[in-house]
């Protein structure tokens, strides 16, 4: 998706640029094809181990920004484009979950987030053309409704946790655990389709245009 450069300011930047999601998730991408949008991938490699006692809200936006700044200042093919980035982060107060490698820290994870609430933060992070970096913060709810060992066990079975924060994908299987949400689903899934489409309009990519112009 990548047209003509016709633009007499700062705020048409985004009708004449391409996009680029610094992020190798299958879930980010997908979320943006829904919308008509078709983004260039490339991966951002940085070291995510949360600092000594950041919050899960600082820790989202760090993450998100370190993406984005990380492929802009990498790949030189990118200055005339938005380069977006998300993070997301599960929390249990103000606890940071993992993305769980193992069953281990899989098992651990469910159980702690059985039959209670969690808040999910989703980092956002977009440089525009001009250079200028945007962040948000988006917040879901999601409450769990209480898991036995053997939801626990079926669940570990299928293999979906892996790599996943908290331990669990919503958009799959574990649908089946929860009994109710506030706030953005997408933004549990990868990032907030509301928030990102207002991002990019702010700096002139109008998500509808675009998208009728693929």
């Amino acid at each position: 998706m990548t047209l003509k450069p016709n633009y007499q300011n700062d705020k048409e930047i985004g009708i004449a640029s391409q996009l680029v999601l610094a992020s190798a998730s299958p879930r980010r991408r997908e979320l943006l094809v829904q919308i008509g949008l078709s983004p260039t991938i490339m991966v951002a490699d940085i070291d995510e181990t949360p600092q000594k006692r950041e919050k899960p809200q600082p820790y989202a936006l760090r993450m998100a920004s370190e993406k984005v700044l990380k492929v802009r200042d990498q790949n030189a093919e990118t200055v005339n484009h938005f380069v977006l980035a998300g993070d997301t982060v599960v929390a249990c107060g103000q606890r940071i979950l993992p993305k769980t490698e193992d069953e281990a820290s899989a098992r651990a994870c469910l159980a702690l987030l059985s039959g209670r609430r969690h808040r999910v933060y989703g980092g956002i992070a977009l440089i525009s053309p001009n250079g200028n970096l945007r962040t948000r913060l988006v917040t879901s709810t999601v409450r769990f409704r209480l898991l036995g060992q053997n939801d626990i066990d079926s669940y570990i079975a299928t293999g979906e946790w892996h790599g996943k924060a908290g331990g669990y994908a919503i958009q799959g299987i574990a649908a089946l655990f929860v009994q109710q949400i506030s706030g953005s689903y997408s933004n549990i899934v990868g990032f907030s389709l509301f928030d990102v489409a207002a991002m990019l309009g702010g700096q002139g990519f109008d998500v509808l245009q675009i998208s009728d112009m693929t």
